[in-house]
């Protein structure tokens, strides 16, 4: 079983200085390594454009960091699937790169549905033993839904439970899929969750779970999570049901401000999209997963190919998730400019069609850059 390792961060509330200064306090204690820089004073980053909307918002933020002078030189791959001994597999030149840079953002990935095709984002995932995803939805200031509180950290194993791909046909009819779950990966994410809510004074982690009905596959992620809680005596811990949770959040999400929340895999993907969607969407979400030998920083939407090409795509949240690169990297004073930039802009009004706006993609990428 392959082993698992490391994550990420949170977004900000706002674009005032002491926002944006708890946000780069915030991403900065989140990994052991940064990529080299090479002898000109830049950085290779691997940037993987994605597919649908993905070649356009990718195209915007690096309009947005020539314009902000971000020293990186990016270095552009394909992860479409190749077929080698009959096995769907990612290109070996996107693997390389993504190695030797050590840093990827990357745009939305489409996986056809039903027809057996391996999802990428798992493969990459699997491939560079990313193991937990942290997924911050924080509200915007200036952009009014129907929640002015949300404050929320989620951090979701990256590899297992219902992902793992373990599936087949007992007979004509009938599919069964296993969901796995190892002691392993459970008490690693575990303790990156204690660890992450220590650095970042959240004092609070709750593991959410559905223990009752799967009890030896939750019961055992639970069993990791008291295991490393007896390990932080200054850290509140408790557990809740996912759809308790889920209840309680849209009831009140303010009660959540101040913990961080650990699950297996499917649970993160269904809650963090649940979250989002209180902050106005997927558009306005970042995303960041961390392994001990690479990151991959990401937009988790759709690739949208019903708009692809149009002149209509929102790349908040790529240029967000490349904000929690940027920390990552410890080039916090580019992220610092440009995040108020891009947050400033939704505030004043200007913005897509999918936030309530007219504007086009080149237009709003346009305004961030008239910010910087």
């Amino acid at each position: 079983m392959q082993s698992v390792r490391t994550a990420l961060n949170r977004s900000t509330r706002g674009f005032s200085t002491s926002a944006t200064r708890a946000y780069a306090q915030q991403q900065a204690q989140t990994s052991s390594y940064v990529p080299n820089k090479n002898p000109d004073g830049t950085y290779n980053v691997t940037l993987i454009p994605g597919d649908g909307i993905g070649p356009e918002i990718s195209q915007a933020v690096k309009e947005i960091y020539d314009a902000a002078k971000v020293p990186i030189k990016w270095e552009e791959v394909s992860v479409a699937p190749i077929l080698v001994d009959g096995v769907s597999t990612i290109p070996a030149d996107a693997i390389h790169s993504i190695k030797k840079n050590t840093i990827a953002l990357k745009g939305p990935l489409a996986t056809p549905i039903g027809k057996g095709h391996v999802s990428l984002n798992l493969t990459l995932r699997r491939t560079f033993n990313l193991y937990a995803n942290v997924r911050p939805c924080v509200s915007i200031d200036g952009f009014k839904t129907a929640y002015d509180n949300v404050d929320t950290v989620l951090i979701r194993e990256n590899t297992e439970g219902e992902y793992s791909g373990i599936e087949h046909e007992v007979v004509p009819g009938v599919v069964q899929s296993i969901k796995l779950i190892t002691h392993q990966a459970s008490t690693r994410v575990a303790r990156y969750a204690f660890e992450y809510a220590r650095s970042q004074n959240r004092l609070h982690v709750t593991a959410v779970h559905k223990a009752p009905i799967m009890k030896q596959s939750d019961g055992m992620f639970l069993r990791a999570c008291r295991e490393m809680a007896a390990e932080y005596p200054d850290v509140k811990y408790d557990e809740d049901l996912l759809d308790r949770v889920c209840l309680r959040i849209v009831q009140d999400p303010a009660p959540y401000a101040d913990r961080v929340m650990v699950m297996p895999n499917l649970y993160g993907d269904i809650l963090s999209d649940m979250c989002a969607g209180l902050i106005g969407g997927l558009g306005l979400t970042p995303s960041g997963n961390i392994g001990k030998d690479a990151s991959i920083f990401e937009a988790v939407h759709g690739s949208a190919p019903d708009i692809a090409g149009q002149g209509r795509a929102n790349p908040t949240a790529l240029l967000l998730s490349s904000m929690m690169m940027l920390r990552h990297m410890k080039l916090d004073s580019f992220a610092d400019r440009i995040h108020k930039a891009a947050l400033q802009t939704i505030a004043e009004g200007t913005r897509t069609g999918d936030l309530g706006g007219k504007a086009s993609t080149q237009q709003y990428t346009q305004a961030i850059i008239d910010k910087l």
